[in-house]
């Protein structure tokens, strides 16, 4: 089942699977950014199910990756924090991750299209 899915009518509905991590790269790769501001960010581009837990597990494993690196920044006021930034093979998974969803979203598209036709006029009826 999908990432952030919800049955409706037994059909799941939601984000394909693994969907968190290019929305990291992209949000790190726009400013280097610590968690709690990935968190919150995440919400702006309608990634809306994202749980601390599950962010900073994700965070370590793309960071043992190579996609992203951090280091603990000095604070003025509070705790320090961890900035993560976007590694060079990040910035290219970025870029192979939004490819793979322009494609997508050309299928789609042409299926929902299509959909709409059949929506329209209604289903053939049978002879």
């Amino acid at each position: 089942m999908a990432a952030g899915s919800d049955d409706i009518d037994g059909l799941p509905r939601g984000l394909p699977r693994k969907f968190l991590r290019p929305c990291l790269l992209l949000l790190i790769a726009e400013q280097p950014s610590h968690g709690y501001d990935l968190l919150e960010r995440l919400g702006e581009i309608g990634y809306q199910r994202a749980e601390p837990g599950g962010l900073y597990r994700t965070l370590r494993l793309m960071e043992q990756e190579g996609l992203i690196q951090s280091d603990w920044g000095t604070s003025q006021v509070g705790p320090r924090r961890r900035t993560y930034w976007l590694s060079a093979d990040g910035l290219d998974w970025l870029h192979a991750w939004a490819g793979s969803m322009r494609y997508t979203q050309r299928v789609l598209d042409g299926f929902l299209s299509r959909y709409e036709t059949v929506a329209e006029t209604g289903a053939p009826e049978r002879e």
